[in-house]
């Protein structure tokens, strides 16, 4: 039976709303609230919803990037929720995460090579000469040769530069990567080509993955289950092949016919719902249209 990679129990995650002068509490938003899952080795878990539904502060928080405000993380068996800075480091190396914008989270002023190896150098696992031939192992492993690591981050694609934020994450040798919408900023070939990438490496080295989107059609390609995300809460969690075959809750046949069928002949049926959006500072008690009770 697969290694259980990361395990997520009643995650909550509640940002204070301050007004004034003396900056009072004047209400909390309610971003993850009671969110739970589990990751094996070699899986893929697809977050999908709304924005602003709490995905990626999910993914952070699972990271421990922003801190949790309840609710216990697990990464192989260890209860890493309430580590400090210092007990936390080791772990650290065994996740890692995607960001979205493969330009902004590249440091410009470094090289390609320096950017792969930099958490190499922070974490010590090499050292010396042996620095850039594990770099360019690196480069040559995600489709980029190794006579472009001096090269700087505005000389490459968008392609490209994701590529080296995956070479980045593969560093340490990590048994979770959580891929923040790691392709909605890439053309859609390209986007085919970065999940490729990623289901190979995850095949060869067995990567847990989070990956979330709000591409169904992305996460169709790449997850094996899926869960979806509404108003900080998942409403929905399953295989990829029910969801897309029965979907149960009434905001997922929503997304789901949302998505854009490339067949001007094919009608689905349209069911408009009504009202607005709640908002996460004060999420709704009773059945509104969007406010959906779960089914399943």
């Amino acid at each position: 039976m697969p290694e259980t990679v990361l395990e997520v129990c009643d995650l909550k995650k509640h940002f204070p709303i301050r007004k004034g002068l003396l900056q009072r509490a004047a209400g909390t938003v309610f971003a993850v609230d009671g969110v739970s899952f589990t990751i094996q080795a070699g899986e893929t878990l697809g977050l999908v919803g709304e924005s602003g539904c709490g995905k990626s502060t999910v993914g952070r928080t699972v990271l421990r990037l922003i801190e949790p405000t309840a609710g216990s993380i697990h990464l192989s068996g260890k209860n890493i929720t309430t580590l400090n800075k210092s007990e936390l480091r080791p772990y650290r190396r065994q996740m890692q995460i995607i960001f979205q914008d493969p330009f902004s989270s590249l440091d410009p002023r470094m090289s390609a090579g320096d950017i792969v190896a930099e958490p190499l150098r922070v974490h010590g696992v090499v050292s010396g000469k042996s620095v850039r031939e594990t770099v360019a192992t690196l480069f040559e492993r995600v489709g980029l040769r190794r006579e472009q690591m001096d090269s700087y981050p505005h000389q490459f694609s968008g392609g490209q530069r994701q590529r080296i934020g995956i070479a980045r994450a593969l560093a340490l040798q990590p048994k979770l990567i959580v891929g923040d919408e790691p392709v909605s900023a890439l053309d859609v070939s390209i986007q085919a080509q970065v999940l490729n990438l990623m289901m190979d490496l995850q095949k060869e080295l067995g990567l847990a993955y989070l990956f979330i989107s709000h591409n169904l059609a992305v996460v169709e390609h790449i997850s094996h289950r899926i869960a979806v995300m509404y108003l900080g809460r998942i409403v929905e969690y399953t295989d990829k092949h029910t969801l897309f075959a029965r979907a149960l809750h009434p905001y997922t046949e929503q997304l789901l016919l949302a998505v854009p069928v490339p067949d001007p002949r094919v009608k689905r049926p349209k069911r408009v719902l009504q009202g607005d959006v709640p908002s996460p500072i004060s999420p709704p008690r009773g059945a509104t249209p969007y406010s959906l009770s779960l089914r399943g």
